[in-house]
């Protein structure tokens, strides 16, 4: 199903009885490839669970869980790579888990749906740093109104630093055509 159809996407905070079905996605190869092994994810993801600094997500499409996002303030973690970024500024991480919907159209619509709820709670600015080779991704957080800042080398890896402001945020709603790509970190 495109993502073309307006979907409307709820986003969940992560539980306990998450972490089994999020372990499955993190195994898959369209996301292995650009996550830390899944044991690792799993226990950063399960500390996130009650922190101030990061929240953890379940994407869910008309009820099901369909993948993984995490939003984090850089400025409530010290040393953090992104902490020169404008105060009140939210980074975001995601994956699709479900291999199905990759390709289709969700991961510009779910970031632009995602980034407006950002706004409208007041960040000025909302960063996302895919992994350079991660063309896909790239290009779906380009078609979200995403643009290139800059390219960060951090404990995290190599990143192309990707931002998008408040000002530049009235996104067109027929952006996300079928076959945009969507996973990266």
């Amino acid at each position: 199903m495109p993502a073309e159809r307006a979907a409307l996407y709820d986003f969940r905070p992560v539980t306990e009885r998450d972490l089994p079905m999020i372990a499955a996605w993190l195994a898959e190869p369209h996301v292995a490839q650009w996550w830390d092994d899944p044991e690792t994810e799993i226990a950063q993801i399960r500390e996130h669970i009650d922190s101030i600094s990061v929240e953890p997500l379940i994407i869910e499409l008309d009820g099901e869980p369909i993948g993984y996002m995490q939003s984090y303030d850089p400025h409530l973690e010290d040393g953090h790579p992104y902490s020169d970024q404008p105060f009140g500024t939210l980074g975001i991480d995601l994956s699709i888990g479900k291999p199905e919907l990759v390709g289709r159209g969700h991961g510009s619509a779910i970031v632009r749906q995602f980034v407006e709820q950002l706004f409208e709670e007041g960040a000025p600015r909302v960063i996302i740093d895919p992994d350079p080779s991660n063309g896909r991704a790239i290009r779906a957080y380009e078609k979200a109104g995403f643009r290139a800042i800059g390219r960060r080398q951090s404990e995290y890896g190599d990143a192309v630093l990707m931002a998008i402001d408040f000002d530049e945020g009235d996104f067109d709603e027929g952006d996300a055509k079928e076959g945009d790509a969507e996973e990266g970190q």
